[in-house]
């Protein structure tokens, strides 16, 4: 019991990850001297030092200060692409998805309300060169269809350029007619093709999305519903000309001249009323105002109306509580609007009224 215990001596690692490990830990201890190694030009470590600081003065960007009033006007989503490729099909989706309603006519904007703090006012554009125009300067999301079955058309690339001129405004891609590629292993390579092609007029890394069918008239649900979370949650850097200018999209257009001036004279200068979200700055009154393919004007009175589909602000005290969530009054979509002077309310026909002027 006296003898003392003996304990038997470490055994280093001679092999093995432990060993190669060890060796490595060792074999450059005599080149870890910052001192001992600086950079033998000082040409070169000015150079170094100067590149340095050009690349951290890239990543800052000039402040801008934001004009948005607490509840913003809503974001216009323009919806544009060569004929036939989708685009009234992608919007009559959309507003399924986020208010349940089916459009039939789509004319104009239709504005829906997609968040419990943001609302999306989607718009189609023409195959025009006026009509892209007018969508670059004041669309804040692009939605640009690319026809898979066909490929990249000029219209395409005119926009791309046109938005280059009047403010590059965050472009998502959508991809349609993918149900016409059989094979799975082509369908694979098109998607790989289209979507550095795409990076390539864009930028690398840009969203392109892929709708493979349509059912019932709309894309699938699935598909549609990944495109609405993007969309819900894009971030938008704002543009410093529409951040200093004020600017309308008319959501409805109304003709207030006498028809008894009309009737005698059927040319006539036309008083017209037109309504809408104020996006920008402030617009005074008495203000110039340019009307696209019409010219300048003069403003005669501006008027703040109630929000035609206001952000639902309170929860519902009763189960048939609705809140608004679409407003497209050029689509007859409208419901009660209220303005200084009269109320309009929508009331669809029945299907024996619709019968009968049918039967007329």
């Amino acid at each position: 019991m006296d003898s003392k215990q003996v304990h038997k001596p470490h055994r280093v690692h001679k092999s093995g990850a432990s060993a190669k490990k060890s060796l490595q830990k060792h074999k450059n201890a005599e080149k870890n001297n910052p001192k001992a190694f600086t950079m033998q030009s000082a040409q070169k470590a000015d150079r170094m030092a100067r590149r340095r600081v050009e690349l951290n003065e890239k990543k800052y960007h000039v402040p801008m200060a934001d004009r948005t009033p607490t509840t913003p006007p809503p974001l216009i989503v323009a919806v544009v692409g060569p004929p036939q490729c989708g685009k009234t099909t992608l919007i009559k989706s959309l507003v399924r998805r986020y208010t349940k309603h089916t459009l039939t006519d789509i004319r104009g904007p239709v504005t829906v309300v997609s968040g419990k703090h943001q609302r999306l006012t989607f718009m189609e554009c023409a195959n025009d060169m006026n009509a892209m125009t007018d969508m670059a300067k004041v669309a804040d999301l692009i939605l640009l269809m690319i026809d898979a079955s066909f490929g990249f058309e000029m219209e395409t690339f005119e926009f791309l350029n046109i938005l280059q001129t009047h403010g590059m405004g965050k472009v998502m891609g959508v991809l349609t007619h993918l149900d016409g590629f059989k094979d799975n292993k082509r369908l694979k390579l098109a998607k790989k093709n289209f979507k550095h092609r795409f990076w390539t007029e864009v930028y690398d890394g840009a969203k392109l999305f892929y709708l493979s069918g349509v059912e019932n008239g709309r894309y699938l649900d699935k598909e549609i519903l990944n495109l609405s979370r993007f969309v819900s949650v894009v971030k938008l850097r704002p543009l410093a000309w529409r951040s200093t200018h004020p600017y309308l999209l008319a959501d409805r257009v109304q003709d207030l001249t006498d028809p008894e001036v009309l009737e005698s004279n059927p040319k006539a200068n036309r008083t017209m009323a037109l309504y809408g979200y104020l996006r920008g700055t402030h617009l005074k009154g008495r203000d110039r105002v340019h009307i696209p393919g019409a010219g300048d004007y003069q403003l005669d009175e501006i008027a703040s109306l109630a929000d035609p589909c206001p952000i639902p602000d309170k929860e519902r005290k009763r189960l048939d509580d609705k809140h608004k969530l679409i407003y497209a009054p050029m689509s007859e979509v409208n419901g009660v609007m209220y303005d200084n002077d009269a109320v309009y309310i929508d009331i669809k026909k029945s299907q024996h009224e619709e019968k009968a002027e049918e039967g007329e």
